[in-house]
C-alpha cells in the first residue's frame, strides 16, 4: 500500500510523535561548520590526487580542474563538501561519518543550484542547446555501521511509489573508506589514507579518553609518524577543535537514533496493547451476543463500553 511505503508529505515538517525520550535530547547542531575532511581536500592538488585515486587517471595540471562549490549556498543547513569541474564533468563529492539514504535528494538540490550558477547568463528558452557538464555524485563513507564495500543510493529509492524506469533518477556511489575497504583508492591517495588513519586514532583514543585528549594525542602520534604531516603542521589547531566538533555531533546523532529507535518500539507497543485491548473487548462482545443471546447494544452496555467508543465495536462486529 502507498500508505504503507510512505508519509503524508504535508507532514514532512511536523513531528513525528517521537517518545518523550527523543523529544528531550538537544537538538544537533547543525549549522554549517566546515570539515576535516572538507579542509583537506580544498586544494586543487589534493582533489586531482583524490580523483585519479578514484577514476583510475594520472590528471597533474592544477588547470585542469576548477573547484565550483558554492561557498554561500546552503539548503536547510546542510552544504555540499566540495564541487568541482574536470574533463567536463561537475563532481560533488560529500563525505559523512554516519549513514544517510537521503543524499541522492540533497544532491538534487545542489546539482540543481550548480547548473543554476553555470548557465546564469544564458537563455534557457534559445532554440540552441545548452551544454552542462556531466554530473558525478561520491560520497565517502567512514562510519561506524557497518557497509558494504561499494554501495549505489539512488533518489528513485525515496520515491512513495517504485517505478521500472523513473522519469528523474539521480544515483549516489558510497565509497567505504574504513580499514579493510577500497584500500586500492587508499593507496593511490595517500592523503585519504592519512586521514583514515588520523580518524581511527582519535575513534580508539576516544573510547577511554576525554575528546579533546584523544584528539590531542592522535595529532601528535600522527605528526610523529609522517601521517598527514603537511596538513597537521599547517592547521593544528583548526583540525583539533574540527575534530572535536565533528565527534561530538556524530556522538549526539548515534544517541538521536537511538533514542527515535526505542521511541518507536515504546510506540509500537502501546499500539500492539491498544489493539490486543480492542480485540478483547470485540470477542467479549460477540461471546455475549452468542452465550447470552443479547443484542449488539445490550452486550455493549453490559460490558460498560463508553457510548463515543460503541460505534466503533458496532462497525467492527457488522462487518465481520
Amino acid at each position: 500500500m502507498k500508505e504503507d511505503r510512505c508519509q503524508n508529505w504535508k507532514l514532512f515538517n511536523q513531528d513525528q510523535n517521537i517518545s518523550h525520550t527523543a523529544k528531550t535530547l538537544p537538538a544537533v547542531n547543525r549549522t554549517y561548520k566546515d570539515t576535516l575532511f572538507r579542509m583537506i581536500f580544498r586544494e586543487k592538488q589534493s582533489l586531482l590526487q583524490l580523483y585519479n585515486a578514484l577514476n583510475g587517471t594520472n590528471y597533474t595540471d592544477e588547470t585542469d580542474l576548477e573547484i565550483v562549490t558554492l561557498e554561500n549556498a546552503i539548503y536547510m543547513n546542510l552544504k555540499n563538501d566540495v564541487a568541482f569541474i574536470i574533463s567536463d564533468q561537475l563532481n560533488l563529492y560529500e563525505h559523512q561519518s554516519t549513514y544517510n539514504p537521503n543524499i541522492p535528494l540533497r544532491d538534487l538540490f545542489y546539482i540543481g543550484r550548480e547548473y543554476e550558477k553555470l548557465v546564469s547568463k544564458k537563455s534557457l528558452y534559445t532554440s540552441t542547446k545548452i551544454q552542462i557538464p556531466n554530473p558525478r555524485f561520491v560520497l565517502f563513507y567512514n562510519g561506524t555501521k557497518t557497509q558494504e564495500e561499494r554501495t549505489e543510493l539512488k533518489l528513485s529509492d525515496l520515491y512513495c511509489q517504485p517505478e521500472k524506469t523513473p522519469e528523474l533518477e539521480l544515483t549516489v556511489s558510497m565509497i567505504n573508506i574504513n580499514k579493510g575497504y577500497n584500500d586500492n583508492i587508499k593507496e593511490q591517495c595517500r592523503l585519504l589514507s592519512d586521514y583514515m588513519q588520523y580518524v581511527n586514532k582519535v575513534r580508539t583514543y576516544a573510547e577511554f579518553l576525554p575528546i579533546r585528549e584523544a584528539v590531542e594525542q592522535a595529532v601528535k602520534e600522527c605528526l610523529e609518524e609522517k601521517v598527514l604531516v603537511d596538513f597537521l603542521s599547517k592547521y593544528r589547531q583548526e583540525a583539533i577543535q574540527l575534530s572535536i566538533f565533528e565527534y561530538d555531533e556524530e556522538k549526539e546523532l548515534r544517541l538521536l537514533r537511538q533514542a527515535e529507535r526505542q521511541g518507536a518500539l515504546e510506540e509500537g507497543l502501546q499500539q500492539g496493547i491498544q489493539q490486543g485491548i480492542r480485540q478483547g473487548v470485540e470477542d467479549g462482545i460477540r461471546n455475549l451476543m452468542e452465550t447470552m443471546k443479547l443484542s449488539l447494544n445490550q452486550a455493549m452496555d453490559a460490558l460498560k463500553i463508553p457510548a463515543d467508543e460503541q460505534p466503533m465495536y458496532a462497525a467492527k462486529i457488522r462487518n465481520h
